[in-house]
């Protein structure tokens, strides 16, 4: 029984023996378990370790070499680490990597880690990436339960060709969203947003704006907002709170946008203001609702919209329920548009490659209605082109110039620095004048009339040619009237002096009859559809803005 006893004694020596050999001759591997329930740290290598006790709460264990330590799905490695095991706190030094699961990795040349609050505080060429983007500090706070990262001394996220840059961030793992605060700039190849708050997703690479942000790009283009946000991937954006765009030739601004970048369409809503930046023959469209076709450099205008002709100081405004607007020299590549002016021709615009702030036209839906000081017109529909500065009127339009009304099938109306230079009317044409304001018309009537204008705009010669019929209250010098003409003729010509007829010319089969002032029923010697719009008549620019 004693030689048994003895033998055991010596077979556990042994054991015992064997196994201090053992960890004598492997790196350490240690378990410390803090206070907080199922939060181990678990030390699964290094080299060399030491302990060093001074009292019952402060006890601390070194490591030293290839340091690993896992607490539940989080990886560290480090060249040294010093552990307290009573506070549950180490600090690490030297190619720091925390390995969050496979999903967040983080560098750094130092390390604090607080093992019951899964909180790190790194510092020196501080790193992490979550595979697509990787922000670089120089001091980080990570909290590892929530994969909450924090900067506040300035830092910089790099995503594929996008480098963000800011004073503060705020990496939230689990969205991947970053949230940059302070003097923040955006840059990528296509442009640069410099920003006080910015919120970036590093999976959709969606940029949100939620202060006043500046957008610019190499081509001169500053797109100002203070909300909103922009798809980096699918280059689209919705912006708010009345963001502006600022071009070399253009500025919009607006209640919201929406911009495709790809497919160059853009909707811009709610009291939208288009202003060109040609001082010469410049324009706005104003209109709740303006789409535009960058790549066609056209403009859709719908709900109230209104055009503003830029020219020297006497601006014309139009209204109408539909503007559209693209390049004239597009149109003229599917579409033959007449040449009405000699000194003008559209043909080269079709060749040409170089811009030209011209080569562009304007079509008008219903509704339409025209002021400026010296003339004034409605009608159906219109074309005019910034190129010959001819308004072509359709569907039964009207035209007022002073004391003068011309209406027709079709007009075209001249301008010439924004003044009435020639109306061309043709089919049903007809000019009406009232003399001295009385009940009294002067009336011209043809197949077609041709009216001239001087340079105040005022009328000075009228032809009327083919069936030509004319009405003309004679006066002497002291403005009394001396009779009434009604005659007809091949041609009527009428020489205007103020605005007002002064010699009427008969052409060819001229036929007619002088009638005293008391011998004739005036109504009678109204002309075939004759009709006084002045109920029509835009009387004010506040009475085109009152329509939309």
């Amino acid at each position: 029984m004693q030689k048994r006893v003895h033998y055991i004694c010596l077979f556990l020596f042994g054991t015992l023996m064997l196994a201090v050999s053992v960890c004598q001759a492997q790196p350490r591997t240690d378990t410390t378990t803090p206070s907080g329930a199922g939060q181990l740290l678990e030390f699964l290598y290094a080299e060399k370790q030491n302990i060093k006790k001074i009292d019952s709460l402060n006890q601390f264990i070194s490591y030293t070499g290839k340091v690993r330590i896992k607490q539940d799905k989080t990886l560290f490695y480090a060249d040294s680490a010093v552990l307290n095991p009573v506070t549950n706190v180490f600090e690490a030094f030297g190619n720091i990597h925390i390995n969050d699961a496979d999903s967040v990795h983080t560098y750094a040349q130092y390390l604090k880690y607080l093992a019951k609050e899964k909180q790190a505080f790194l510092k020196k060429r501080v790193r992490l990436t979550d595979g697509k983007s990787t922000l670089t500090t120089d001091e980080l706070e990570y909290d590892v339960t929530v994969k909450i990262g924090t900067y506040l001394k300035g830092g910089k996220v790099i995503n594929e060709k996008t480098t963000l840059t800011s004073t503060e961030g705020y990496y939230y793992g689990d969205t991947r969203d970053i949230i940059f605060k302070k003097k923040v700039r955006l840059v990528n190849p296509d442009y640069t947003i410099d920003t006080d708050t910015l919120q970036y997703n590093t999976n959709t690479e969606i940029t949100t704006f939620t202060s006043p942000t500046t957008i610019r790009n190499d081509k001169k283009l500053v797109i100002k907002t203070r909300s909103g946000y922009y798809d980096l991937k699918n280059k689209r954006a919705e912006l708010y709170k009345r963001p502006v765009i600022d071009d070399s030739t253009y500025t919009m601004t607006a209640d919201d946008m929406a911009l495709d970048s790809i497919s160059g369409l853009s909707e811009f809503r709610g009291n939208a203001v288009y202003r060109s930046k040609d001082s010469t023959k410049g324009f706005d469209m104003i209109a709740n609702n303006i789409k535009t076709n960058n790549k066609k450099n056209s403009l859709l205008a719908t709900q109230s919209p209104l055009l503003l002709l830029k020219q020297d100081r006497d601006s014309i405004y139009i209204a109408a329920d539909t503007f559209y607007s693209a390049k004239l020299s597009d149109l003229l590549k599917i579409k033959n548009v007449p040449r009405v002016r000699d000194s003008i021709d559209f043909t080269f615009l079709v060749d040409s490659s170089k811009e030209d702030s011209t080569d562009k036209y304007f079509e008008a839906y219903y509704n339409v209605k025209i002021y400026s000081d010296s003339m004034q017109s409605v009608g159906d529909s219109l074309f005019y082109a910034l190129k010959d500065s001819v308004f072509r009127l359709f569907k039964s339009p009207v035209v007022w110039a002073q004391a003068n009304q011309v209406t027709g099938d079709t007009i075209y109306m001249y301008l010439k620095k924004s003044k009435p230079e020639r109306l061309y009317v043709f089919e049903n044409a007809m000019a009406l004048s009232q003399v001295d304001s009385s009940i009294y018309f002067n009336q011209v009537k043809g197949n077609t009339i041709n009216a001239y204008f001087d340079t105040s705009g005022q009328i000075q010669f009228l032809r009327s040619k083919g069936n030509s019929e004319n009405v003309y209250y004679a006066t002497d010098e002291g403005g009394n009237f001396i009779g009434v003409n009604k005659n007809s003729s091949d041609v009527v010509e009428i020489r205007f002096a103020d605005g007002k007829a002064k010699r009427v010319l008969l052409i060819n089969g001229v036929d007619g009859t002088m009638y005293p002032m008391r011998q004739v029923n005036h109504e009678d010697l109204k002309l075939r559809n004759f009709k006084w719009l002045d109920n029509l008549r835009p009387k004010s620019r506040y009475d085109i803005l009152s329509s939309q």
